[in-house]
């Protein structure tokens, strides 16, 4: 298979970029669509030029580096999946592929295909975890658990941090991503201690950063390689203004 392949390229966050055009040939349909980004950059090195940077780690849909905007779509044209698990046989022979780092306000570029996603981290430095001390792990059916609660906080969980919500969203929001991580905390009984403190100051952070506020679009689970429900975003909605009211209770 050969493509026609034109990728945004930018030396930093200070400098313009730009689209580059590339032509990569014998490419197999089985190949991931990093390993075709490998090829590609293969040519170029031997060319005496700069590779294409690109995150990658993993390659397995695990750690959530792989981002990157595919024909206008996070991660690609194929659904609940990574770029690093996408493969070429989902496009046309000849076809002409757009690639492009992340684009928000709270991502800044790095390099090319790059972005500085540190915001997440951030984040969850604020509140996304559990800071007491449990002791030993416990039998698994020592503290009985609502199967729902159970189902759900497992689906919550599976939130890789890949920011492909905030790369759909109109709004560059991150409520996906921390309805997620609450979710999964603040449904199991060793994250309700601190379950209102957890929520408002991870929101907090969220706004701080620069995220944009969710319109109700749905773009986020669309895209998701995880498929995160928008459910966790009405949880931690919930969960926000029950801790704003339980602390304007408190205060009076």
């Amino acid at each position: 298979m050969d493509f026609t392949l034109k990728i945004w390229r930018q030396l930093d966050a200070g400098s313009k970029g730009k689209f580059e055009t590339y032509q990569v040939t014998n490419v197999s349909p089985d190949s991931s669509f990093f390993e075709m980004l490998d090829t590609l950059n293969q040519q170029i090195i031997d060319q005496g030029e700069m590779p294409v940077s690109f995150d990658h780690d993993c390659r397995e849909g695990i750690c959530g580096t792989c981002s990157l905007f595919v024909n206008g779509r996070p991660h690609g044209p194929d659904t609940g999946i990574t770029t690093c698990q996408l493969h070429m046989r989902r496009f046309k022979d000849g076809e002409t592929i757009v690639i492009e780092p992340w684009r928000a306000k709270a991502f800044p570029i790095v390099r090319d295909l790059v972005v500085d996603r540190s915001a997440f981290d951030k984040i969850i430095q604020a509140g996304g975890y559990i800071s007491v001390n449990t002791g030993c792990s416990p039998d698994a059916n020592a503290i009985p658990i609502p199967k729902r609660a159970a189902d759900l906080s497992m689906d919550a969980a599976a939130c890789i941090g890949c920011g492909a919500c905030v790369a759909s969203c109109k709004n560059a929001s991150a409520m996906l991503f921390v309805g997620a991580k609450v979710a999964h905390l603040g449904l199991l009984p060793q994250g309700k201690a601190e379950a209102s403190r957890r929520v408002q100051q991870m929101v907090a952070e969220m706004d701080s950063l620069g995220f944009g506020n969710c319109t109700n679009m749905y773009a986020c689970e669309a895209e998701c390689p995880k498929e995160i429900n928008v459910s966790t975003i009405a949880l931690m909605n919930r969960g926000f203004f029950m801790a704003k009211i339980f602390c304007e209770k408190e205060e009076l």
